[in-house]
């Protein structure tokens, strides 16, 4: 088969219009330039956000033939919400027929309320050909809310979603044809060097990072904490955080009652070459999520040789080899503060390690990943 002509893509990202392009969240757009590269067309069916400029995170879609269907953003988290949702849903359910009904092959980006509409709506189609990215956790065993369980079902379900792949982080069920394990990525082969990881003793202040949304659910006050606990007990150590979200106040008051300025930064969103450095010049990546699906945050850190201590969610413990690729714990900085003690004890186990998450996490390039991509429009 060959690669799809009208390729439409079903999203709750939302974009931003600025300087003729449309922009989107980095990481997700840089995915979608890559399927966009080989399909003839491309419809966008996604939220427009009223802002004015893109955030220094954002990137524009790189294809002259993108075309943009606006819908309206909606939640469901409450009664107000929700009643307010039921005004727009008629319009955003029949644009998305619509939509799919033109098209030659749909993607949806899950979990997400475009993606539930996209979900139940594909239903209609069965000789459509399917993609759906569930970025999330598929773990079958993972408490996740009613909408998020209502995807998963119907996307699984080979009896609903005919012509269907959908991409999960992880081998959750190898007996059905709709789930296919995938990966992403973030760099490209020409991205790769031989970095080394960094020499590690008391000598040396220990340079931890956090990188992802400031969410109560990611615990990046868990990251300061662990700084905290480390500077308590006299050892050397900064921690520098990127990212935005609704902690963000929070942990600045936090830094500032507790004497840390010096010693813990919020950068919030920055660019990827500025991101790239930073992983580069720190040992620890510092990143106790309650839910992933495949952190790009933990691959791009081993990526640069920087030792991953992390939750054990999701794929993450195939991601870190059972423990031989970095470390997997609870919400504790008691238990955190040990590790790093115990590595800053034993630098040749720190060494091998992260030279090991190196090599692992460099074999997951971006031509590696568009070649997936390749293979999956074509079938």
């Amino acid at each position: 088969m060959k690669s799809p002509t009208h390729f439409l893509i079903i999203t709750h990202v939302a974009h931003v219009r600025f300087q003729g392009k449309y922009w989107g969240y980095g990481p997700y757009v840089k995915e979608m330039n890559l399927w966009a590269r080989n399909v003839a067309s491309v419809t966008l069916l996604a939220p427009l956000s009223s802002k004015k400029a893109p955030d220094p995170i954002d990137l524009p879609y790189e294809c002259s033939t993108l075309r943009f269907v606006q819908v309206e953003s909606f939640e469901l988290t409450s009664l107000r919400s929700s009643l307010t949702a039921l005004f727009f849903l008629p319009s955003i359910f029949f644009k998305t027929w619509k939509e799919i009904k033109k098209s030659d092959h749909v993607h949806l980006r899950c979990p997400g309320n475009m993606g539930l509409i996209g979900a139940l709506i594909q239903v209609l189609f069965p000789s459509k050909h399917k993609t759906a990215k569930y970025a999330s956790n598929w773990d079958p065993a993972s408490q996740q809310p009613f909408t998020y369980r209502l995807q998963k079902k119907i996307l699984a379900s080979q009896a609903l979603s005919k012509n269907m792949r959908v991409l999960t982080y992880g081998d959750w069920d190898s007996s059905n044809q709709n789930l296919v394990p995938f990966f992403t990525a973030s760099y490209s082969e020409k991205d790769k060097k031989a970095v080394k990881p960094r020499q590690l003793s008391l000598d040396q202040k220990i340079r931890l990072i956090y990188v992802g949304g400031l969410q109560k659910a990611k615990n990046p006050l868990l990251s300061i904490r662990v700084c905290q606990k480390l500077l308590e007990n006299h050892v050397e150590a900064e921690l520098n955080l990127y990212g935005q979200g609704p902690e963000m106040e929070k942990l600045l008051d936090f830094v500032e009652k507790n004497n840390l300025s010096n010693n813990v930064i919020l950068h919030g969103n920055v660019n990827s070459e500025e991101l790239m450095k930073a992983y580069q010049n720190s040992h620890f990546l510092i990143f106790v999520s309650e839910s992933e699906g495949w952190p790009k945050v933990v691959a791009e850190s081993m990526f640069w040789a920087c030792l991953p201590i992390t939750s054990p969610v999701s794929c993450v413990p195939g991601m870190l080899g059972d423990e031989s690729r970095g470390d997997l714990v609870l919400n504790s900085e008691d238990m955190i503060f040990d590790i790093i003690c115990r590595y800053v004890e034993e630098p040749e186990k720190y060494y091998q390690k992260a030279q090991s998450a190196r090599d692992w996490s460099q074999k997951y390039t971006l031509e590696r990943f568009e070649h997936e991509i390749q293979n999956l429009l074509k079938n």
